[in-house]
C-alpha cells in the first residue's frame, strides 16, 4: 500500500475539509475540526493551501496537518482508521522532520492517534503547555442563557450585524489583525456553509460577546472557535451566555455535542465552559521538537 504526503491546491480544499469531518467522533479526542480549517480560510484560500499538508494511503486522505502560528505548529487530524498504524505514524513523523518537506514544525498538536504520539515520545519529543478539551452532550435541549442573540449563516448576512461581529472579535484579543474582509473570505468558504456566527447584545443593544460555531456533520462533535467577550464587557455573565448559546446553535444544527479546547492555565475561560454545562476531559499537551 502507497503512503505518501501532497500538498494541497485552493481546489482540493473541500476535499480535504470533508475527510476531516468525517473523522469526528462522538466522545473522541477534540482534534483538528473543520471548523479549524473554516476559521484560518479567513487568510485566504491559497494561503491556507500553503499551510496544509495531507497524507494518503493509496489516494485516501487519512492525515492532515495545518500549520498554525506561523510555521511553529503543525495541528494533526487523524483517521480513527489510521491510529494505530505504526508505518502510517512513521511516515508522518519522517515528512515532518525533513526540511525538504518545507514544513517542519517546532511543536506538533496531536490529540489522537495512538501510535503516531508514541512514536512522538519515543523519539524524544517533550510534552508542551497543557490544553483542556471540553465537552457537553447535545441530546437534551440546552437551558435559556438571558442574552439577545443575533445569528449569521451563509444565507442570512446582514451588514449591521457583520460589523459588530467583527468589532467584537478585535476587541476580544488583544492585536487582532481580524477584519470585515477576513469575515467575507471566510464566510465565502465551503466549512461555512455549516457554521453560523452568533453576536450577543446587553439591554443597552450593545454587541458584547461572539462566538463562530462550526458543525462537522449530522450526528458529530460540533465545534466553538473563537467565542470570547468584548473588554469592555467583561465579568457580568456574557461568556457563559454565549457559550450557551452556541451550544443550543449547535444542537439546533445536528451536532451530537458541542467542544472547545483552550490553554489548562486560562483558569477564567476553563470555568465559564464548566459553568455553561461543558464536562473538563484530561488535559492534552503539544510535542515540542527535540532540541
Amino acid at each position: 500500500m502507497s503512503i505518501a504526503m501532497r500538498l494541497v491546491t485552493p481546489d482540493s480544499l473541500g476535499e480535504v475539509v470533508d475527510a476531516v469531518a468525517g473523522w469526528q467522533r462522538t466522545g473522541g479526542p477534540v482534534q483538528l475540526h473543520p471548523g479549524d480549517l473554516g476559521w484560518n480560510w479567513s487568510m485566504g484560500g491559497p494561503e491556507l493551501a500553503e499551510a496544509v499538508r495531507v497524507w494518503t494511503r493509496d489516494g485516501r486522505i487519512l492525515a492532515v496537518g495545518m500549520a498554525d502560528d506561523g510555521p511553529g505548529l503543525i495541528r494533526m487530524g487523524i483517521a480513527p482508521s489510521s491510529g494505530d498504524d505504526t508505518m502510517f505514524a512513521a511516515r508522518i513523523l519522517a515528512d515532518l522532520s525533513d526540511p525538504g518537506q518545507g514544513v517542519p514544525p517546532g511543536a506538533v498538536e496531536a490529540r489522537f492517534g495512538a501510535a503516531f504520539r508514541d512514536l512522538l515520545e519515543r523519539s524524544g519529543w517533550t510534552a508542551d503547555e497543557p490544553w483542556t478539551p471540553l465537552s457537553r452532550d447535545l441530546t437534551a435541549p440546552v437551558p435559556g442563557h438571558g442574552l439577545r442573540v443575533e445569528v449569521i449563516d451563509a444565507h442570512q448576512v446582514r451588514d449591521r450585524i457583520v460589523q459588530d461581529r467583527v468589532a467584537v472579535q478585535r476587541a476580544m484579543f488583544t492585536g487582532s489583525r481580524f477584519t470585515l474582509e477576513r469575515w467575507r473570505t471566510m464566510a465565502a468558504a465551503p466549512p461555512y456553509r455549516r457554521a453560523r456566527c452568533l453576536v450577543g447584545y446587553d439591554g443597552d443593544g450593545e454587541a458584547v460577546a461572539t462566538v463562530t460555531v462550526w458543525s462537522a456533520g449530522e450526528g458529530r462533535p460540533g465545534l466553538l472557535e473563537p467565542l470570547g467577550v468584548h473588554r469592555d464587557h467583561r465579568g457580568r455573565g456574557y461568556g457563559r451566555a454565549i457559550t450557551m448559546a452556541a451550544a443550543a446553535a449547535l444542537r439546533e444544527m445536528g451536532s451530537s455535542s458541542a467542544t472547545v479546547c483552550t490553554p489548562s492555565s486560562n483558569l477564567g475561560a476553563v470555568a465559564t465552559y464548566v459553568s455553561a454545562g461543558f464536562q473538563k476531559l484530561p488535559d492534552v499537551t503539544d510535542f515540542r521538537r527535540p532540541g
